[in-house]
């Protein structure tokens, strides 16, 4: 079955069955543990373009199977992510798995990013970390999700882990119950090289294909005693030594951005840096 939601020239395409491979091996595959899910038993459409999980989730893994548009997407975003946006407008909390478009020739960036309470001073704070990937995700489905549990959020791509988000105090930290989402949206003011190059629409439609939705969570109406899928073969929940090889592997040779080295941002927003 293939759902097919579309907004304007923007589509999006969601799918049920999924294959993906990745290396370097992790060694350990949390999508494996995961059972798939039908689009219409975990989801629902929210926009032309968008969809919505039918619960709110307080932990849990979260993934998606996800084939990109190749050629010009510059000022296009593809995104799978957490959000509490409609229940908190303003000041909400967002766990973002984010592929910002491109234009010809250039890879997709990956941007991974976690805020907190949305705007306090009015600006939102983000924590992105952006990365290139070690295959072309416009040639095949690959898969990406994102684990959120009371003490870290990991971030996979084909169960290889590219971050790790440790909870180091309530302030730094996404505690509130959150949807999952996923849309394809105009970002031209910047998601392409800052905002310089914007969304062409002699290039549409833009499309994104999702497929494998897969989540295992713990709800707000589930018992507290309740307990998200682990990320690592260990009883402690740690990532094993050969994930976090892995992890080093892919953010050495392929991580293009990081807000804790970045010397324009004001370090008194991120204290966990």
């Amino acid at each position: 079955m293939v759902l097919l939601v579309s907004l304007l020239v923007l589509s999006l395409f969601c799918l049920s069955n999924c294959e993906g491979s990745g290396w370097p091996s992790p060694d350990y595959y949390p999508s494996s543990r995961v059972g798939s899910l039908h689009f219409s038993q975990g989801f629902r459409n929210l926009w032309g373009s968008g969809f919505k999980s039918l619960r709110d989730y307080r932990s849990g893994y979260f993934g998606t199977s996800v084939k990109l548009q190749p050629g010009y997407t510059a000022g296009i975003i593809t995104s799978f992510y957490l959000s509490n946006s409609e229940d908190f407008p303003g000041h909400h909390d967002e766990i973002d798995i984010e592929f910002l478009g491109t234009t010809l020739g250039k890879p997709y960036v990956l941007q991974t990013n976690v805020y907190m309470k949305g705007s306090g001073d009015g600006h939102i704070i983000g924590r992105e970390m952006q990365f290139h990937l070690w295959f072309d995700p416009t040639k095949g489905f690959h898969n990406y999700a994102i684990l959120w549990n009371p003490n870290e959020i990991i971030f996979f791509v084909d169960d290889v882990p590219i971050r790790r988000y440790p909870k180091k105090s309530d302030a730094t930290f996404p505690q509130r119950p959150m949807y999952v989402y996923g849309s394809i949206w105009d970002a031209s003011s910047w998601a392409t090289e800052d905002g310089r190059i914007k969304a062409d629409y002699k290039y549409q439609p833009f499309v994104g294909k999702y497929k494998n939705f897969k989540i295992g969570g713990c709800t707000t109406n589930d018992n507290p005693s309740c307990r998200p899928p682990s990320g690592s073969p260990s009883r402690s929940g740690r990532l094993s030594s050969q994930q976090n090889d892995a992890m080093e592997w892919v953010q050495r040779n392929y991580k293009v951005y990081d807000y804790c080295h970045d010397p324009q941002r004001d370090r008194t927003h991120t204290p966990e840096c």
